[in-house]
């Protein structure tokens, strides 16, 4: 979505915890807002939905999970956890995944409508034409 990606240092077996997704914790109704603000500025927005009332945004203070790229194939997937009475969320490796390789998850957008719909360039041999 934003041209670039994260890839691996070394070698992660299947089921192994990769990177967590960290950021600011907003409320949902502040995204629209924050994403308005990005765009305005020229800001490449990176928020990732944790539930219903709350979004992790990584735009300017977040991980380097935040530059993983939605694959319809991926090697990775992300779990909420709670840790101390906080929610997390954290990327997994679906498979082994080797030295050098990007680092990919699904990122499961909400279907749209056709007029509302956004490319999918993953390259992925069962790529579903579309990340919504």
């Amino acid at each position: 979505i934003h041209g670039r990606g994260l890839f691996c240092k070394r070698n992660i077996e299947a089921g192994e915890m990769v990177i967590e997704y960290s950021g600011i914790v907003v409320r949902s109704v502040l995204t629209d807002k924050r994403e308005k603000f990005y765009d305005s500025k020229g800001i490449g927005c990176y928020m990732f939905r944790i539930d219903e009332a709350e979004v992790v945004d990584a735009t300017m203070h977040g991980s380097a999970a935040r530059f993983i790229n939605h694959s319809c194939e991926p090697n990775c997937y992300s779990r909420v956890i709670h840790v101390e009475g906080h929610k997390r969320i954290v990327i997994f490796a679906l498979r082994r995944i080797l030295r050098g390789e990007e680092l990919t998850y699904d990122y499961k957008f909400p279907i749209e409508e056709p007029a509302a719909k956004l490319p999918c360039n993953c390259g992925a041999r069962r790529c579903r034409r579309f990340l919504n």
